[in-house]
């Protein structure tokens, strides 16, 4: 204390080694405070303070002054090693809850979890109060942004070309008014079709409708034909704009075979022929040019009539297993809630900003991509688009250099792939496990970073493919391997958050809580929803063991399926709870873990569901089987069959096909394999299944199902989990060969 006193008064007493002295007093107990941030759940801050033992400092200091100079000096250097490292080390994220309880029970609705962020009362139904519709939200980013860039595109070999935020509302303005000088409605009656790829045109075309209160209904070509017809008709889509001729060519074949007599209007995004507009002409359909439209627009400006935030945004119409697509109606208060869900268990993190750029190359059709778009624009980020071409998407992503990346398991698993395929000997691959391992470490420890000598020696590479800029990872659709998660945990050097949910809860009712990276869960409650458990009796999952049904409730859920009262009723009970189908289970932290489905479909790696005894029930018409089992599963982007012969018929349906042999033989015959399997896709062709619902292998297994071996129920109907079990070498060995 003396010491201290002296300095501070500038005691000519005070010489050169109790100067060093009292540095070396000061260092020490700043080295102490520095080691035991680390300790802090562990000991109360005023348990630490009493552990220094502040009165004894003069003993201390009186310890070193004792010392000699040269050791006195050795010892500072030291002492500044330790405090430079201490200084500059890599520090954990800090969680915003604790990671052992990360949702509790609500009072007031028995069984139903919360997030442990936010308001406790209440659900979040906004985070920014200048931003409660979608209208508002682009707003809000042109504010922040002004002129600076705002959505960007490239062509092949080019550097990226921006529209600015003023750009981009300019031109949403004119197309929305010259929408009205057409005929529509200002209205969130009028419904807007978009057919079309992620481009900038896509978000304007959008940001039109906000702009006078109507609503974009996403069309895609992954639904069929036979949907997209259903899709306009059912929704009374007048006018679609669509990116490409050939679209426009398809939407005017259904006008000329009077399948969608109401659509009036097709407005292309490219450059076209004019023997379009006269195809058109002859089916009372107009095709236009989309920046004539604009300029009809800008001749003819209306000022904007936003929405409210109970006003219908978008209808996104999903694939479902079987029948026609269902149209689910989400508000701009829906989408708004569930980003806002986002942002609050980020926001102490990596809260988003204007420096931020994200990558746009999932279909915009979907909620996920453009949830996560809208969190970037609201904060005056930029948004770049990709050519188009998924093999191109890392020269994209070089050019680019974007921050944030939404991406589908089935995209990680190619990375990781890839990734060890280019480690092509053991030793090599050892190597890349071991530097995962050791980098996998201290990502359990909380610290996220890129710059380790691990990174330097084993993934600069791997990160400066994906642009080198990454700090935030978003996975979504499916779930994601916990062995390729945490892989690319360590190896991309950025934060890697999972999320679920379903279109009908917007997105994501479940999100990653910064700082818990471990696998094998979907995260704790978004805090805009509540989640609950109930009984699934028929299957033995019960909520009193903390298993069962997901049901989902907040102002993130959806308002009903288009025109369709009856699937609405079966998806959203009285108390307004959505039943997902999914089953889950709480695990002792609080997080929720997706175990299985009420009903027997499945989601493939890439977000499609599958239903497989819709499937099995085509193939089976394939005149040599007997009894087939289709299997898939959400790590997998597609399917797989086993199938059993019939064993009188199959001699000599091979005969036909030219192939001779005893039924054991035949099993095994490669021909006789690959004839089953065109005859299957031949079938499934012709029943107008979807490529992603084609099987890509088979296995022939020469002994039937049957009840004695454990593998049909005594209904004779197929024990799918059994089935799994039973041939899960063969169903390993199918998917390792489609893999090569």
């Amino acid at each position: 204390m003396l010491l201290l006193h002296r300095l501070v008064c500038c005691d000519s007493r005070l010489n050169e080694k109790d100067m060093l002295a009292f540095v070396l007093v000061s260092g020490s107990i700043w080295i102490v405070l520095e080691l035991s941030s680390t300790l802090m759940e562990k000991m109360q801050a005023q348990e630490l303070l009493r552990s220094l033992r502040l009165p004894e400092l003069d003993e201390f200091s009186q310890f070193f002054r004792s010392l000699p100079t040269s050791t006195l000096v050795g010892v500072g250097a030291l002492t500044a090693v330790l405090a430079y490292w201490l200084a500059t080390r890599p520090r954990a994220i800090t969680p915003p809850c604790d990671l052992r309880h990360q949702s509790q029970e609500v009072e007031h609705e028995e069984g139903a979890h919360r997030s442990m962020m936010g308001d406790s009362s209440k659900l979040l139904s906004h985070y920014h109060e200048d931003a409660k519709t979608m209208y508002e939200v682009f707003q809000r980013g042109l504010h922040i942004a002004g002129d600076g860039p705002c959505l960007g595109s490239r062509k092949p070999n080019q550097p990226y070309k921006w529209l600015s935020y003023k750009e981009v509302t300019t031109r949403a303005e004119h197309l929305g008014s010259g929408l009205l000088c057409q005929g529509c409605k200002p209205s969130p009656d009028q419904f807007i079709g978009v057919f079309a790829q992620n481009r900038p045109e896509w978000i304007i075309s959008e940001l039109a409708c906000y702009t006078y209160s109507m609503v974009v209904v996403p069309l895609y070509d992954t639904l069929g034909p036979d949907a997209i017809r259903y899709i306009i008709n059912v929704a009374e889509i007048s006018t679609v704009i669509c990116d490409k001729p050939e679209k426009a060519k398809v939407l005017l074949g259904n006008v000329e075979r009077k399948e969608t007599p109401g659509l009036k209007r097709i407005i292309l995004m490219d450059p076209f022929e004019h023997s379009i507009v006269e195809q058109g002409e002859k089916f009372g359909v107009q095709v236009q040019s989309i920046n004539d439209v604009e300029a009809l627009g800008r001749d003819h400006h209306r000022n904007p009539l936003p929405p409210q935030p109970d006003d219908l945004s978008i209808i996104c119409f999903t694939s479902g297993t079987t029948g026609n697509p269902k149209g689910v109606m989400l508000t701009h208060g829906n989408v708004v809630a569930d980003f806002s869900g986002f942002l609050k268990v980020t926001d102490k993190v990596i809260f988003p900003n204007q420096d931020d750029v994200l990558i746009s190359f999932l279909p915009l059709a979907h909620m996920f991509e453009r949830l996560i778009e809208s969190v970037v624009y609201c904060h005056g980020g930029r948004i770049g688009f990709f050519q188009g071409d998924i093999r191109l998407l890392s020269e994209d992503m070089k050019a680019l250099r974007p921050t944030i990346f939404p991406v589908v398991p089935r995209l990680l698993n190619r990375m990781y792939d890839k990734i060890f395929s280019q480690a092509n000997n053991p030793f090599k691959r050892w190597l890349l496990n071991f530097a995962a391992k050791r980098k996998g470490a201290e990502v359990q420890s909380g610290i996220i970073r890129s710059d380790s000598l691990w990174d330097k020696i084993f993934f600069s590479k791997i990160q400066a493919s994906l642009g080198g800029r990454l700090r935030m990872i978003v996975t979504g659709a499916a779930p994601t391997s916990p062995t390729v998660l945490g892989f690319l945990r360590a190896a991309l050097g950025c934060q890697v958050y999972e999320a679920y949910g379903q279109t009908e809860c917007t997105a994501g009712c479940t999100f990653t809580t910064p700082g818990d990276w471990t696998s094998g869960h979907v995260g704790a409650p978004l805090p805009c929803n509540l989640i609950k458990l109930v009984d699934v009796a028929d299957k033995n999952y019960f909520a009193s063991n903390g298993e069962g049904e997901v049901c989902v409730k907040g102002p993130n859920v959806f308002k009903g399926y288009l025109k369709d009262p009856e699937k609405t009723a079966e998806a959203l009970d009285p108390d307004g709870w959505l039943h997902t189908g999914d089953i889950g289970k709480w695990l002792p932290n609080g997080t929720l873990k997706i175990i299985d489905r009420k009903k027997h479909i499945f989601k493939l790696a890439q977000g499609e569901y599958i239903s497989p005894e819709k499937i099995e029930n085509i193939y089976i018409r394939s005149e040599p089987i007997s009894q087939l089992y289709v299997h898939g599963d959400s790590l997998q982007s597609c399917l797989v069959g086993i199938v059993v012969p019939d064993p009188e018929v199959m001699p000599s349906w091979a005969k036909k096909k030219g192939i001779e042999g005893c039924y054991g033989d035949l099993c095994k015959n490669k021909d006789v394999k690959k004839a089953i399997m065109e005859d299957m896709v031949q079938l499934g062709k012709a029943s107008g299944l979807h490529s992603f619902e084609q099987v890509k292998d088979i296995y022939v297994h020469n002994e039937m199902f049957s009840i004695t071996n454990g593998l049909l129920t005594p209904t004779l109907k197929a024990k799918r989990p059994e089935l799994k079990e039973f041939f899960k070498e063969e169903i390993e060995q199918l998917y390792s060969n489609i893999s090569m």
